[in-house]
């Protein structure tokens, strides 16, 4: 039986982003080393991933998965672990294009490209040509990415544009930022997830998350499997969206 038969369609958000926290922990917690952690939250995303594509097939939502896989600051990290997590990235690539071909699954990434090796650029290239014409779930990893470098990406541009007279500045508004974010024409997440209790948004879609409903699961992202997914899925559905407007719901007569 379908877990989230019951939720209407309309009920599901569009565009879900997570932020996978957890998996150093995870291998601590079991005395192993933190790139087990990793290997284990890779096993994860597939099983998350495969399954917002059949809900996105069957429920008609959701239309975008994005998830923070790597960030700007985590290149702070021992340099072992980096290398690790780049070659991790490349074997994924590697071994989920069947699986995104297989649902339907079209693939996009987002952040800066510099600094990142030539056989991950190699694979991610490869991997959205590949999916290029998949009409289903959208997947978006945010690789050597920061949202704070990604507004002030936006701004340069936009300050481009204005000396180049292509814009004039008293156009520019909300919607000429969101134009020049990397996510451009997507529709912002409605639901943000983070895994292993933590309290903050690191840095992650901070434009975008705006008006999205936060859910902080206290499960170590390898733990996170379809059901953490459900219930969070299923919160939001529960939630009065209002984006500011009052709550007319309990409204006394």
């Amino acid at each position: 039986m379908d877990a989230l038969a019951d939720i209407p369609a309309e009920k599901f958000p569009r565009h879900i982003a997570i932020i996978m926290d957890g998996n150093g922990r995870w291998a601590v917690r079991r005395g192993l080393q933190r790139v087990k952690g990793h290997q284990e939250g890779a096993r994860t995303v597939r099983d998350v991933v495969t399954e917002c594509a059949r809900l996105r097939k069957e429920h008609g939502g959701p239309d975008f998965l994005t998830l923070y896989s790597f960030s700007l600051e985590n290149w702070k990290r021992p340099i072992d672990e980096v290398s690790f997590l780049m070659e991790m990235y490349i074997e994924y690539l590697r071994k989920e294009r069947a699986t995104m071909m297989e649902n339907n699954i079209r693939f996009r990434q987002i952040g800066r490209l510099d600094h990142l090796p030539e056989p991950v650029l190699d694979e991610m290239q490869r991997t959205l040509e590949e999916t290029k014409d998949n009409d289903g779930l959208t997947l978006v990893l945010a690789l050597n990415y920061g949202s704070r470098a990604e507004i002030a990406d936006a701004v340069r541009e936009v300050a481009r544009k204005v000396q180049d007279r292509e814009l004039r500045a008293e156009e520019i508004d909300e919607q000429t930022i969101s134009d020049h974010l990397y996510t451009a024409g997507w529709p912002d997440p409605d639901l943000l997830i983070r895994t292993a209790g933590e309290m903050r948004v690191s840095n992650y879609l901070l434009w975008q998350i705006s008006y999205a409903e936060l859910v902080v699961s206290d499960v170590l992202w390898p733990d996170f499997g379809v059901e953490d997914l459900h219930k969070a899925i299923r919160e939001f559905s529960s939630r009065n969206r209002r984006f500011g407007a009052l709550d007319h719901t309990n409204t006394l007569r």
